[in-house]
């Protein structure tokens, strides 16, 4: 079975993803990064003064990015990527293996900015002023209208983003969803935490029969969250 969450890389959601990991036993762990993300969210852990996205590597697009999530996560009292530092610490007291299933971030946004058209770049840079000024509010109004319209969400981002939604959605997704196939071959219980805009392009292409999906509007709402305890708790499992 294939327990997937869908979550949001700034939210506080690391007590849901903890919960749900401790108590669905899993022996793999799959999260949504790369080797290098993963260690610096390791070293971030054990020294505060290390953190994920620092480091004169850093290409001047993903920096862009990397400094906008963390603002986010700052606002909504969060730690950027602290669900995934839950899933990996309480799957490692539960003794499941870590496995990250991300292809490298770096190299993607590159690679995303390099194919944009002219077009594409201006719009991008757009939005991202955009998103600076609205702050946590275009947060909230990017997440309530991906929860009602999640599928039409995207192929409207498809329309003024192609290259982006390729590059960090598509090409990712079956990426992801081939490292998620070859951990199943020799794990039969796995918890697999990645954003929630990768869960219905991921689901299709796995070939575990069975996938219970825990969506981003579930932890975030109580009274949903209570329904996931409940199944959760009771072993109840869903396609």
């Amino acid at each position: 079975m294939i327990t997937i969450i869908g979550t949001g890389h700034v939210f506080n959601l690391a007590e849901p993803v903890s919960f749900i990991v401790k108590n669905t036993w899993p022996d793999a762990v799959l999260i949504e990064l790369d080797m290098t993300r993963y260690n610096s969210l390791m070293n971030s852990q054990r020294d505060d003064s290390k953190q994920q996205g620092d480091g004169p590597e850093m290409s001047a697009i993903y920096r862009q990015t990397a400094k906008y999530q963390q603002r986010m996560s700052e606002e909504h009292g969060a730690q950027l990527g602290g669900e995934f530092l839950a899933a990996v610490n309480t799957g490692k007291l539960v003794g499941a293996e870590i496995i990250p299933i991300d292809t490298d971030a770096m190299r993607v946004m590159n690679e995303m900015w390099e194919e944009m058209s002219t077009g594409e770049r201006i719009r991008y840079r757009l939005s991202g002023i955009s998103d600076n000024i609205g702050g946590k509010k275009k947060v909230k109004r990017v997440q309530d209208s991906f929860e009602h319209e999640g599928q039409s969400y995207i192929e409207g981002m498809r329309k003024r983003y192609p290259t982006l939604v390729r590059k960090l959605i598509d090409e990712r997704n079956v990426h992801m969803a081939e490292q998620i196939n070859k951990a199943s071959e020799t794990h039969s219980n796995m918890v697999v935490v990645v954003g929630d805009a990768h869960v219905e392009g991921l689901c299709p292409m796995l070939k575990d029969p069975v996938i219970r999906k825990i969506r981003l509007a579930d932890l975030m709402n109580k009274d949903r969250m209570d329904k996931v305890r409940d199944m959760v708790w009771n072993g109840d499992e869903k396609r």
